[in-house]
């Protein structure tokens, strides 16, 4: 396919989660900062995370129709096959008219359909893969691919192209970094004297997490732990009567630069780009992964560190019983809190973003 002109040109597709779309915007923000001249184009769906955050970030948007397959029976189902083929001829149609040098898929269903448009028209591909167990959309994608970055070494055993897999981590955004953690403190008017977990269930928010806390949380707090809690846009109605001078609880935070800084453990779910965050910020942490993502991914993500002692895996389904005496033993122990994080930082890849976009700027320069 003929490219007129200099023009360099990124095609970025991938969402529907923030831990599909971050990771692709971390590659981007490094690309523009590397060089400037190189015009980015966001495929998407215009219903999801990326429809909202995208545009806000002053990049160029376009909207594909397509929607993922729900593992339960759900009458939209039905419309699956129509919603793939309308989604693919778009994709088709936004590829010629932008004519991408380099096409990234960060994951979700949403990359297949705008992907294969980008191989069709001769676009070099590169996939982030951030799950220990790859999505299906990858696997599907990987026979298109020039390169896969995985975030997981695991992850090599479940693909079929092994001379094209590069471990290079999961990118993370520049501005991600930490403060003191007695600034961070004082902008949640918590005390230093108290050791403090920070949890999190994503911005939707985990009812088991949510639950588990409400039930422990006289017993955490009698043990000198103080809380940063972010229920979730759901749940956040039914837990913010909970909020005392120990226990600051929020539908979301919006920095969480000062809430990885104040905490001394992290009590998460176990998707990617919290996994990518605590590695290279070495945040102690206790994973609890989601039993309702596809193929299981979460709890492969918590495992792959649990394997390395840097992280505690909980199983969902064991939180309840076990959530007190897992935090207390490790938040007690300055010892336990130390070997989490340097096992943690061992496994941290930093410069996941930058390394992703050398490799852009290699197939444009080559072009």
């Amino acid at each position: 396919m003929s490219r007129q002109g200099n023009r360099n040109r990124v095609l970025i597709a991938g969402g529907g989660t923030g831990g599909h779309l971050f990771p692709a915007i971390a590659v981007a923000e490094q690309i523009k900062e590397m060089n400037k001249e190189t015009e980015i184009l966001f495929v998407g769906t215009r219903s999801k995370i990326e429809g909202k955050v995208v545009p806000e970030l002053g990049y160029n948007f376009k909207s594909i129709w397509i929607k993922g397959f729900s593992r339960k029976f759900n009458w939209e189902n039905l419309l699956f096959p129509l919603k793939l083929f309308v989604s693919i001829i778009q994709s088709l149609i936004i590829n010629l008219k932008f004519l991408p040098d380099v096409a990234i898929g960060s994951g979700g269903y949403v990359s297949g359909p705008a992907i294969f448009g980008s191989s069709i028209i001769g676009a070099k591909i590169i996939l982030l893969e951030q799950n220990s167990y790859p999505g299906i959309t990858t696997k599907l994608l990987e026979r298109f691919a020039n390169e896969v970055h995985i975030s997981f070494n695991d992850s090599r055993d479940y693909l079929k192209r092994k001379d094209i897999i590069h471990f290079t981590g999961n990118p993370v955004r520049k501005n991600l970094g930490t403060e003191k953690r007695s600034t961070a403190l004082e902008k949640f008017e918590l005390n230093s004297e108290y050791k403090t977990l920070l949890v999190l269930g994503g911005s939707l928010g985990a009812a088991s997490i949510n639950k588990a806390i409400k039930e422990y949380l006289d017993e955490l707090l009698n043990n000198d732990v103080q809380i940063i809690w972010q229920t979730g846009k759901i749940y956040f109605d039914e837990y913010q009567n909970l909020a005392s001078s120990k226990v600051k609880v929020f539908e979301f935070i919006d920095d969480m630069n000062a809430a990885y800084s104040a905490c001394d453990l992290l009590l998460a779910r176990a998707g990617a780009t919290t996994i990518a965050e605590l590695l290279v910020l070495g945040i102690p942490s206790v994973l609890v992964p989601s039993p309702n993502v596809a193929e299981d991914h979460q709890y492969y993500n918590a495992k792959s560190l649990a394997d390395k002692n840097a992280a505690v895996l909980i199983k969902d389904d064991e939180l309840m019983a076990i959530l007190f005496e897992s935090v207390i033993t490790i938040i007690n122990s300055d010892e336990k809190l130390n070997e989490l994080k340097q096992n943690a930082v061992k496994l941290a890849k930093p410069d996941s973003a930058k390394r992703v976009a050398e490799n852009v700027l290699r197939y444009i320069e080559i072009k």
